[in-house]
C-alpha cells in the first residue's frame, strides 16, 4: 500500500512539474516584436520556438523605413560567424537557450545583434506579459522588452 501511495505521489508530482514546464514553454514561444533602443520604433518580429528541448529565435519580419535597405545583411558579423553577409530576414539570432526552473528563465544561450554584428550571452524570461531579453558580457548587460506580435507575417 505504501509503495502504491509513493508511486501515485511521484506520478502526480511528475505531471504537475511537466505542466508547469510546459506552461513556461508556451508562455515564451511565439511571435515577439523587437523595439529599437534608440528610436523606440518596432524593428522586427522574432519567432521564438523550441527545438530538441532548447529555445531558438528567428527573424521572420522586418520593419524598414523607405530610406533603409529593404533586405539588409549581417555585414558586421565576425568573419568566422556563418551568418556573415547573410540576410537578416530568416536569420536565427537566438540559439541554444536552456530552461532554468529555479530562476524561471531561459539561459546559457546566445543572442546576435545583427545591426552591430555582436553576439552576447543571453537570458530570457516573461514578466507582465512582456519578454525580457538580456544580453550580457561578464557583468555588463542590457535588457530589452519585446512585445507579443499578433499581426501578419
Amino acid at each position: 500500500m505504501k509503495k502504491l501511495k509513493f508511486l501515485s505521489t511521484l506520478f502526480l508530482l511528475t505531471v504537475l512539474f511537466g505542466a508547469t514546464t510546459y506552461a513556461q514553454h508556451e508562455d515564451i514561444t511565439g511571435l515577439w516584436k523587437t523595439i529599437d533602443d534608440e528610436t523606440g520604433r518596432v524593428k522586427s518580429v522574432v519567432k521564438i520556438y523550441l527545438k530538441d528541448g532548447k529555445l531558438f529565435g528567428d527573424v521572420v519580419k522586418l520593419f524598414r523605413l523607405p530610406e533603409e535597405d529593404p533586405d539588409p545583411i549581417c555585414s558586421k558579423c565576425d568573419d568566422d560567424d556563418p551568418r556573415k553577409d547573410q540576410k537578416i530576414l530568416g536569420m536565427t539570432i537566438i540559439t541554444d537557450m536552456e530552461y532554468d526552473a529555479d530562476d524561471n528563465e531561459w539561459e546559457d544561450g546566445e543572442i546576435l545583434d545583427p545591426k552591430k554584428g555582436k553576439t552576447y550571452d543571453c537570458k530570457l524570461w516573461v514578466e507582465d506579459g512582456k519578454l525580457q531579453v538580456r544580453g550580457y558580457v561578464l557583468f555588463f548587460h542590457r535588457t530589452q522588452e519585446w512585445l507579443r506580435y499578433d499581426g501578419e507575417i
